[in-house]
C-alpha cells in the first residue's frame, strides 16, 4: 500500500470514529436526562412489589402503564390529548403574536414603554384562576374562553422576553446600520434579529410552559374533553391511575412541543453564532 493510500485510509478511519462518537454523544444526552425518572420509577415499583407501600394513592409504573395502554387502545387518550394540544396550539399562536408585537413596540419606544408597561405588569400579577369567571362571563364556557386564557398565559413571558431583548440591543450597532443606510428590513435581518433571537427562543419556551399550565385551568372550565377533563374525571371517580396517566401525558406532550421549538430555532441560532463570530473578527 502506498503512502497516499495509507493516509487516505487513516483519514477515513478517523472520520468514521468521529461519526461514531458524535452518534453516541447524540444518544447519550437524552439517555442521561431519562436516568433520574427511570430510576425513580424502578424504585417505586420495587417498593410496591416488596410491600413497603400499597400503591393505592400513588400507583406504581406498571399500573400507570396498563392504564395508559387501556386508554390508548380505546382511543380515549388520543382524543383528549388532541383536544388539549389543539387548544394549546391556538392559544400559543395568539399569545406569541400579541406578545411579540407589543414587546417589540415597548422595547423600541421609550414612550410606549412608559405608557403600556405599568398596566401590563399589573395585569401580569393577576393569578390565572382569577381570569376564569370573567372569561366565562364574557365568552361562555366553550372554546373561546379556554383559548383566551391560554393566550393570556403565553402573552406575558413572550412580551417580557421580547421587550427586554429589544431594549438591550446595543444602540451603537444600530447607529452603524444607519450609517451604512440599511433599510428597515435589512436592519431587522442583519442587526436586530441576531441580537434578539436567543432571548426570543427562551421567551417562547417560557410561554409554552405557561401555556401548558394554563390549559389545565382552562379545561377546568366545564370541559368535556381534554387531558384536564381526564384529571377531573379521575378525581371524581377515585381513579388515581387515570390522574397520573393524564399528568404523564401532559409531561410527554410538553416535552415534545418544547423540543420542537428548540429544533426549529437551532439552525437560526447557529447562523446567529456565525454572524457574531464574523462580526467579532
Amino acid at each position: 500500500m502506498s503512502v497516499v493510500e495509507s493516509s487516505v485510509a487513516g483519514e477515513t478511519a478517523e472520520f468514521r470514529q468521529e461519526q461514531t462518537r458524535s452518534l453516541l454523544d447524540r444518544f447519550k444526552r437524552p439517555a442521561l436526562g431519562l436516568l433520574l425518572p427511570v430510576l425513580a420509577a424502578i424504585g417505586w415499583e420495587l417498593a410496591v412489589r416488596l410491600g413497603w407501600s400499597t400503591g393505592r394513592l400513588v400507583p406504581p409504573p406498571s399500573v400507570i402503564r396498563d392504564t395508559f395502554l387501556e386508554l390508548a387502545q380505546g382511543g380515549e387518550l388520543q382524543h383528549h390529548a388532541l383536544a388539549t394540544l389543539t387548544r394549546v396550539a391556538i392559544g400559543f399562536g395568539a399569545g406569541v403574536a400579541a406578545g411579540t408585537i407589543v414587546g417589540a413596540i415597548t422595547g423600541y419606544s421609550g414612550f410606549m414603554s412608559r405608557l403600556l408597561d405599568p398596566t401590563l405588569q399589573a395585569l401580569r400579577a393577576i393569578p390565572s384562576i382569577a381570569w376564569v369567571p370573567l372569561f366565562i362571563l364574557w365568552l361562555g364556557i366553550f372554546e373561546a374562553s379556554k383559548v383566551t386564557l391560554i393566550a393570556v398565559g403565553v402573552f406575558f413571558p413572550v412580551y417580557l422576553g421580547v421587550m427586554g431583548a429589544v431594549a438591550s440591543v446595543d444602540r451603537k450597532i444600530v447607529e452603524v446600520g444607519r450609517i451604512f443606510r440599511l433599510s428597515g428590513t435589512q436592519m431587522v435581518r442583519r442587526i436586530l434579529l441576531p441580537a434578539v433571537l436567543p432571548s426570543y427562543v427562551i421567551a417562547l419556551r417560557s410561554g409554552l410552559g405557561l401555556g401548558w399550565m394554563f390549559v389545565v385551568a382552562a379545561e377546568f372550565m366545564g370541559a368535556s374533553q381534554g387531558l384536564g377533563y381526564l384529571l377531573i374525571d379521575g378525581q371524581q371517580l377515585g381513579k388515581p391511575a387515570q390522574i397520573v396517566t393524564a399528568i404523564v401525558a401532559f409531561a410527554i406532550l410538553g416535552k415534545i412541543t418544547d423540543w420542537l421549538i428548540v429544533a426549529a430555532a437551532k439552525p437560526f441560532l447557529r447562523w446567529e453564532d456565525r454572524f457574531a463570530r464574523h462580526g467579532a473578527d
